[in-house]
């Protein structure tokens, strides 16, 4: 399988989810299949059920984090040195030169992203039209509604 890129905070947040699905959501969910197979037929038993039905999920989605993990190329962006460039990891700051409405995203990994708190995918047009750019570069995205132009205000990596 392929590396997936990964930000520091993105994978900490990964190790933190599986450590609570490992330490306090399946103990949970196995003294709750324990308690609805002392309440009698299995077969008839919604709580039962229901119970086995979470700890598939849960089950699965610890071994969808593990995958993750192991195939994650965590990358610190506070340690490289890009010269200004925009890179994975970056948090730029943008100037829509139509609407002159200025905004900030942090690049990050397909998995980490959300945009509602301003983090984008690294394959997201937004994303792939920043990469490389510099401070004061000007960049034409893409989008449903037509070709924007952005300005680059602002290039951090914290």
């Amino acid at each position: 399988m392929n590396q997936i890129p990964m930000t520091l905070r993105g994978a900490e947040k990964l190790r933190e989810e599986l450590e609570e699905l490992k330490t306090i959501k399946r103990p949970r969910i196995i003294a709750s299949i324990a308690e609805a197979r002392e309440h009698g037929d299995l077969k008839e038993n919604a709580e039962y059920h229901a119970a086995r039905e979470e700890q598939g999920f849960c089950e699965g989605r610890i071994q969808e984090i593990e995958a993750k993990l192991s195939n994650a190329q965590v990358i610190d962006v506070t340690k490289m040195n890009a010269n200004g460039r925009v890179i994975f990891g970056s948090t730029v700051t943008v100037l829509n030169l139509e609407t002159d409405e200025e905004s900030t995203y942090r690049i990050v990994g397909d998995d980490e992203a959300d945009f509602k708190q301003n983090l984008i995918s690294v394959n997201s047009p937004m994303a792939r039209g920043l990469i490389g750019k510099e401070v004061d570069d000007v960049t034409v995205i893409k989008t449903p509604g037509g070709d924007v132009e952005y300005e680059i205000l602002k290039v951090e990596y914290i």
